[in-house]
């Protein structure tokens, strides 16, 4: 596992995880499984559509994750999106 990949739900994370906090979890996973700090400009396009594939992925698991007998409210994930 990629170790600058950090937990983004509560209560590891003591805030609601960011806009900003899941794109940097989706690139280094993208990263790490790529092999490629940075793409080549050949692969660049298919780079960044895996990172927002990813971090939309993650914002969804996060919102639909229950923590603890709590569902994640719509109000947190309107707020992402919003953001």
């Amino acid at each position: 596992m990629c170790r600058s990949i950090k937990t983004l739900r509560p209560p590891v994370l003591p805030e609601e995880a960011t806009d900003e906090d899941i794109r940097a979890a989706a690139l280094q996973y993208v990263r790490k499984v790529s092999g490629f700090r940075a793409p080549a400009a050949h692969n660049r396009e298919v780079f960044d559509r895996a990172v927002d594939a990813i971090a939309e992925a993650t914002a969804e698991l996060l919102d639909g994750l229950e923590i603890r007998g709590q569902r994640a409210t719509s109000s947190q994930a309107d707020s992402r999106q919003a953001g």
